[in-house]
């Protein structure tokens, strides 16, 4: 398991982090998703044999937020 830490442009509502966390945590071996609003921040533990943090990326970059970094560990 990793963790994948997004930081995005900025997250202008309440309901963005129902959006992204349903979106992410449909996706085949993703875990957990935190989505921190105050921060723009997004969480995620997912497993990398099943998906990668580009994919995770490129899903909450279609969804409307810019993605500014991106850290996994």
């Amino acid at each position: 398991m990793r963790t994948a830490k997004f930081q995005l442009e900025t997250l202008t509502c309440p309901s963005c982090i129902k959006k992204i966390e349903t979106t992410l945590g449909k996706v085949k071996g993703v875990e957990e998703v935190n989505v921190l609003f105050n921060s723009s921040k997004v969480k995620t533990v997912f497993d990398e044999n099943s998906v990668e943090a580009d994919e995770l990326k490129e899903k909450i970059t279609k969804l409307g937020y810019p993605v500014i970094s991106l850290k996994v560990s």
